[in-house]
């Protein structure tokens, strides 16, 4: 500025102060007027007051998180490797906010999905595999990388004896030239038996050794393998938010809770709570920090942690609990906070400065309870912690306001990375689309007004808490279920349930509706061809598949024949539908 104070003087003789301070309002003023403008709608979100949206490229695939460049180039991680490339580089040429360029690139030799990291380092860019942690130099004005990759990490026990479920790899780095990993549980609470409702979990668990936790690296230094590695954390199920605060030097992580309280614990539990808990606890993770998983969960309603029922807990008790790492908020459960970025740019009001944004990913297990979260939030930070409760930042995401079940959204907050003109960018993983939201309005005239429009939303019912009976939508899943029995079941198996006594078996007592719901699915998807025996009777028939039926159809006709007829089983869930066809797809293509 000291050069441009000197021309002026030149150009206008006795220019003083006042001219001085006049010429850079202009020139700031017109350096804000070259961000482009935001979509008429605002790409269909629904934001703070002046803030406005535009949608940088409509459909990538599978985005997870993504990162900017100092140019603006953006670089996406996909969750599914494309033939093409593992990443995506996109270009806005003419800096009207628009893709112009949208290029994949990669192929790193590693079969399977969650790719998930994408940051840039020290002039590098940073990426996960589901197994490795992998980086590319960047070259100055090119948008793709030149050089061959190098992997920096190797996770050498994803393939662990009993799976392997959270394998997303967030990374971090830190002031110091360290990269950080997560190495998620292998199960969901570390039971004997996986999953298993009522098997008791393992003391001490043995999956803490390696998983559960947060491991430190040398972020220069290829060929890593997780031993190599320095336990900075543990007691952590799963992370696939993570960020380093350069501002006060810590780490910070958001666990996703466990899964299926009630279906684990139905005499604990109610459904109610069990769509409710455990917390998404917001972690501030120093060295040696345990956040006491699998012994014990967050309830934010209660504002504790508590011990695990598979630990002998009852809901109630806390044993040790409080001796354990303590989350700065506790979300409700099952939003699966999927990124978090600290605000540093100046584009944006001040109150947003060093400020937390969240991307929630939505629920998928919430039923008979809409599905929530689905939105980008913000925290203020003030000295390392929250200075005021956390607010809706971004909304509308999911195109509906009541998700009876995952695959209705529309889209799914994914990732969030920052420009270098302070814009802030967001990516979604269900089409890959991509959002750029900016601020044009007044910083000082920014405020409560503003956000009180965003406090509303908290009303919406992928963000409220749900009443217990009035949200409760199972009765409603029940009524679509018995419609769609009678349409297409009841023909053969009677309205009643009980079948016609010769070739179709009945359904009420029956095993094959009782037992193992993959079993019972995979009868509606492909269909039964020959004998089989129901309650010690044989029958023989022809059952034609109901595969052309969506998810969320044959769950409620699953649903519907679990809860009547005599039967007192738990419903089927739209995802656990999904799950069993994309896997009956994967073995066709084999």
């Amino acid at each position: 500025m000291t050069d441009f104070r000197y021309r002026t003087r030149d150009l206008i003789p006795g220019a003083g102060p006042v001219w001085v301070l006049v010429l850079l309002i202009v020139f700031f003023s017109c350096t804000q007027q070259q961000l482009p403008p935001g979509d008429s709608d605002n790409g269909g979100l629904y934001l703070p007051g002046e803030f406005e949206a535009l949608v940088v490229v409509d459909s990538t695939g599978s985005a997870r998180h993504l990162a900017v460049s100092e140019n603006g180039d953006i670089y996406i991680k996909l969750r599914y490797p494309s033939p093409d490339g593992e990443n995506i580089a996109i270009r806005d040429s003419d800096n009207d906010g628009k893709a112009d360029q949208v290029e994949l690139f990669g192929k790193y030799g590693e079969e399977g999905a969650y790719g998930t990291a994408m940051r840039i380092y020290n002039g590098y860019l940073y990426f996960s595999t589901a197994g490795r942690v992998i980086r590319q130099k960047l070259t100055p004005g090119e948008l793709l990388p030149t050089d061959d990759y190098e992997v920096i990490v190797t996770d050498d026990y994803k393939n662990a004896e009993h799976g392997y479920e959270h394998i997303a790899k967030p990374i971090a780095f830190d002031n110091d030239g360290h990269l950080y990993v997560p190495f998620g549980a292998p199960g969901d609470v570390c039971q004997e038996l996986n999953r298993r409702p009522g098997a008791p979990g393992q003391d001490p668990c043995p999956e803490l050794e390696w998983h559960g936790g947060v491991w430190q690296f040398d972020a220069d230094k290829p060929g890593q393998l997780q031993k190599d590695g320095y336990r900075y954390a543990t007691g952590i199920r799963s992370i696939v938010g993570m960020e380093w605060n350069s501002k006060d030097n810590n780490l910070y992580a958001l666990q996703h809770g466990r899964d299926n309280m009630h279906r684990m614990w139905p005499d604990l539990y109610s459904p109610w709570q069990s769509a409710m808990l455990p917390s998404e606890e917001f972690l501030r993770v120093t060295e040696g920090s345990d956040a006491g998983w699998p012994y014990y969960y967050y309830d934010q309603m209660q504002g504790k942690k508590l011990l695990n029922p598979e630990y002998g807990g009852d809901g109630k008790k806390q044993g040790d609990g409080a001796d354990y790492l303590q989350p700065l908020i506790g979300f409700p459960g099952h939003w699966a906070p999927n990124d978090i970025h600290f605000y540093q740019g100046d584009q944006f009001p001040e109150r947003y400065k060093g400020g937390a944004f969240i991307a929630f990913h939505g629920s998928t297990i919430r039923s008979p309870y809409p599905q929530a979260g689905y939105f980008i939030a913000f925290v203020p930070f003030e000295n390392g912690v929250p200075s005021g409760p956390w607010e809706v930042f971004a909304d509308g995401f999911s195109k509906v306001d009541t998700i009876v079940t995952t695959s209705e959204a529309g889209y799914r907050p994914m990732g969030i990375a920052e420009g270098p003109d302070g814009s802030l960018y967001i990516s979604e993983s269900e089409k890959g689309k991509i959002w750029r939201i900016m601020f044009k309005g007044s910083k000082d005239g920014f405020g409560q007004e503003q956000l009180a429009e965003m406090e509303a939303r908290k009303r919406m019912p992928n963000i409220k808490t749900p009443d217990q009976v009035k949200d409760n939508l199972r009765p409603l899943m029940l009524e679509a279920g018995g419609k769609l029995y009678t349409q297409h079941c009841a023909a053969c198996h009677m309205e009643d349930g009980k079948g016609d006594g010769t070739r179709f078996p009945p359904l009420n007592e029956s095993e094959w509706v009782l037992g193992d719901k993959r079993t019972l699915i995979n009868i509606l998807l492909k269909g039964l061809d020959g004998e089989i025996t129901v309650k010690g009777e044989t029958f023989l028939g022809n059952m034609p598949p109901l595969d052309y039926l969506t998810d969320r159809e044959i769950a409620q006709i699953l649903t519907y024949i679990r809860s009547n007829f005599g039967n007192e089983a738990v419903e089927v869930r739209p995802d656990e539908v999904s799950r069993v066809r994309r896997g009956n797809r994967k073995r066709e293509e084999v």
